[in-house]
């Protein structure tokens, strides 16, 4: 179990989660570092950047680095033209645009329903997934901000 889910299940009974589907998969990161849900916005790509980063967006004079998630975690490219919505994120005084393909609902669940990622999980995935919440639709994987940041860049 990690520090940050172990913590979380302490601290207090109930978590809050948004949602968002990224390939058919739902994931959730907790809602304390979510700083707003944005529509696709225009991007501005840096040349020479990894792969994971789109670019830059200008959010009301601030400069948000764009990830595409699908990228970071090594998931199919969406398909051109395919719909994109932004789940900004603060993170050490910056903030990070998550690139995804559709948000949900703020999901709040009892701290015990989150389980630790499982050891067969892949290594990548469970680097960055503080647990698994189990629902009616399916599994719900729980991202750490922090560690999906800090991801290495896929090779090119």
């Amino acid at each position: 179990m990690s520090a940050a889910l172990a913590d979380a299940r302490t601290t207090t009974g109930h978590q809050e989660y948004v949602t968002f589907r990224l390939a058919g998969q739902w994931l959730g990161i907790p809602v304390m570092v979510v700083q707003e849900v944005l529509v696709a916005m225009q991007i501005a790509c840096v040349p020479l950047a990894p792969d994971a980063i789109a670019g830059f967006l200008n959010l009301r004079g601030q400069i948000v680095t764009a990830l595409d998630l699908r990228t970071t975690l090594r998931m199919p490219p969406r398909e051109p033209g395919a719909a994109i919505m932004n789940v900004v994120v603060r993170h050490d005084g910056e903030l990070f645009a998550f690139m995804v393909d559709e948000v949900g609902d703020v999901l709040s669940v009892d701290a015990a329903d989150v389980a630790p990622p499982p050891p067969t999980l892949d290594s990548r995935w469970r680097s960055a997934c503080l647990g698994i919440i189990r629902q009616e639709a399916g599994l719900l994987l729980v991202l750490n901000v922090h560690d999906v940041l800090r991801l290495d860049p896929p090779p090119p």
